[in-house]
This record gives structure tokens, C-alpha cells and sequence, in this order.
């Protein structure tokens, strides 16, 4: 395979992260976050609430998938590939750090760091998810990798500002599905190039779904609450494409139970 090495535009990235950081603090700095809109119907009244900050979150995810497919057109190859896989995890990126920047007070020392940390993540995303256009290019490994480890964190993030948030399960259990689907299909269509496990993904959402409900009501800290679901979540992702690559069940089974009993050592440990 022909190597080659295409990097991206630098001020398109800069104009994006700085975008998307704008309204990350945009939505922190309103004064007024809930509407309520009421209508009557067949002499019913009807109350629906809208968060105005989460509104602002979720136009910012939107707003990075969109700059990502900009950035993304500057690419000589881009034109024999699909853009819309390059979406995924820019936009979880985008949802989870605004989540956490939302939980996070406002004017503390760790505002501004996940801050700072929310703004090199999205760089790195958005090189990462540049370079993977090509399979030849001489920084795809890095780049793969990258992204599979930023995809795990981002849940792992998610999933601790949910809990301390202190959510009702219904609420946490649609996130969690659809989170735990898109890393899952994400990572497995990174391994795999052109192939998309959608029936694998889903699968693997239900699960971690089910042990997050059968968790949710043990007394126990977010820490170890988030780590004891990422466990499943790696473990099932690393038996399903080994699985997929041809490997007997019995050598597919040694990774994700390995990986699995040391994630959870160190969440026993770390709760």
C-alpha cells in the first residue's frame, strides 16, 4: 500500500476548537436555562420545559460534525470516501465536554482545566479523524489508536458526570445505549476499515445497559460506578472483533477477560 502523509489545515482546525469552545462558555454564561412552553389540547394543558443550556450543548455537537465534514473537504481523498463515519466521535466529543463543563462550577480552577483539556481533545480529535481518511497515510496507526482510547475516556466521562449529576435511571439509560453503540461501531469500524458491525454494536449496548441498570442502585462512587461499565463495554468490543477476525471462542475470550479483571481491580481500587 502507498504511503502517504496529508495533514490538515491548522486554521480551519483552530476556527473550529475556538467555535465550539465559544459556545460551550456562551452556554455556562446565560442567565435564564429553562423555558416552559404550555398549550391547551381538548382542554388539557400541556407544560413542556426546555433547557436552554442543553439546547446550546447539542447545537454545539451538530456544529462540530459540520466542521468536521469542512474540515474534512480540504482533504485530497476525501472525494472516494464517505464523510459521515468522521462524525461520530467529534460530535460525542462535543456532547460529553459540554455535559461536563455544564456539571463543572463555573469560575473554579476545574472549570478552567476541563477547559483546557476540552479544547486539546478536540485538536486531537479532529487530527485523528482527519487522518484516518487514509489508510495509507503514515500516521494512521497513531491516529487509530487515538481515537479508540478517546472514544473509551469520552465514555468514561460521560459516564460520571451522569452520576453525579444523580439522574433517574430512565433518564441514564438511553444515554448510555446510545453512547456504548457508537463507540462500539465506531472502534469496530476502525479495526475492520469499510465494515460496519451495526448487529455487534447493538448487542454490546444492550448488555453494558443491562449491567448499568443492575449497578445503579448499589451505593457505590461514580468513580467506581463509571469504571465497573467501562470494563464491559472494552471487554465486549475486543471479544466481538476477535471473534470477528476468526479466532476460537476460547482465544477470543482471553483479551476481554484479562482487560476486564484488570479494569475492575483498579475501579474496586480507585472507589
Amino acid at each position: 500500500m502507498k504511503k502517504n502523509h496529508y495533514p490538515p489545515d491548522s486554521n480551519r482546525i483552530s476556527v473550529l476548537v475556538a467555535t465550539v469552545l465559544l459556545a460551550f462558555a456562551l452556554a455556562r454564561l446565560l442567565s435564564t436555562s429553562a423555558y416552559v412552553i404550555a398549550f391547551e389540547i381538548l382542554g388539557r394543558v400541556i407544560r413542556l420545559e426546555f433547557d436552554l443550556r442543553i439546547m446550546v450543548i447539542l447545537l454545539a455537537s451538530g456544529l462540530t460534525a459540520t466542521g468536521m465534514d469542512w474540515l474534512l473537504r480540504s482533504h485530497p481523498l476525501v472525494e472516494k470516501k464517505r464523510r459521515i463515519e468522521h462524525w461520530f466521535v467529534p460530535m460525542l466529543t462535543a456532547l460529553v465536554l459540554g455535559v461536563l463543563l455544564e456539571l463543572l462550577p463555573l469560575g473554579t480552577l476545574w472549570w478552567w482545566v476541563g477547559f483546557a483539556v476540552s479544547g486539546i481533545l478536540l485538536v486531537l480529535v479532529f487530527w485523528a479523524e482527519y487522518v484516518v481518511v487514509s489508510a495509507g497515510d503514515t500516521s494512521y496507526p497513531v491516529a487509530t489508536v487515538l481515537l479508540t482510547v478517546i472514544s473509551f475516556a469520552l465514555y468514561l466521562i460521560l459516564v460520571l458526570a451522569l452520576r453525579y449529576a444523580n439522574l433517574r435511571l430512565f433518564l441514564m439509560a438511553p444515554a448510555f445505549f446510545t453512547v456504548s453503540f457508537f463507540v462500539s461501531l465506531r472502534t469496530l469500524h476502525l479495526r475492520f476499515g469499510q465494515r460496519w458491525e451495526g448487529a455487534w454494536s447493538v448487542g454490546i449496548a444492550l448488555v453494558v445497559v443491562q449491567v448499568a441498570a443492575g449497578l445503579h442502585y448499589l451505593p457505590i462512587s461514580p468513580i467506581r460506578y463509571g469504571v465497573l461499565l467501562l470494563g464491559p463495554l472494552y471487554a465486549l468490543v475486543a471479544l466481538a472483533a476477535s471473534l470477528l477476525e476468526g479466532f476460537h471462542i476460547r482465544r477470543a475470550m482471553v483479551e476481554p477477560i484479562v482487560m476486564l479483571i484488570l479494569i475492575w481491580s483498579a475501579g474496586i481500587w480507585l472507589g
